[in-house]
């Protein structure tokens, strides 16, 4: 248990934790947008182009007990949405990132500076070499 509790601490404090609860917190909102978009624009158009209810149950006999398939079925839409947009995004940051890598392949790299030093004096003993002769 004491080797868990290390290893779930070496997790939870590796790279930035403020970053991480601003992500939390900007996907938390993000996450209520969408539930406002599935409820006052897509259920009301899949209702006028259906006719079907988004928002409903179905009663189980007489225990007052339901399914409410309606909860479900916005929980569903909200998932697709989400995971489209999230897919957008990532590839968007793949492209950006991809774009970045090939600016950074068509420049020369430069060389170390023990390198540009030797070559230097390697001219410097061959100009001295010819000047003898």
């Amino acid at each position: 248990m004491k080797k868990f509790l290390e290893e779930f601490k070496a997790f939870a404090l590796k790279g930035n934790v403020m970053d991480m609860a601003i992500g939390v917190i900007i996907g938390a909102a993000f996450g209520d947008i969408v539930t406002a978009l599935t409820e006052c624009f897509i259920q009301p158009i899949i209702a006028l182009i259906g006719g079907a209810e988004v928002h409903g149950t179905i009663p189980l006999g007489n225990s007052g007990q339901a399914l409410d398939y309606g909860t479900f079925l916005t929980a569903v839409i909200n998932f697709i949405i989400m995971a489209l947009i999230l897919f957008c995004i990532i590839k968007a940051v793949n492209k950006l990132m991809a774009i970045g890598k090939k600016k950074e392949e068509e420049k020369p790299a430069e060389p170390p500076k023990e390198e540009v030093l030797l070559t230097e004096i390697r001219d410097l003993l061959k100009a001295q070499n010819n000047s003898k002769e």
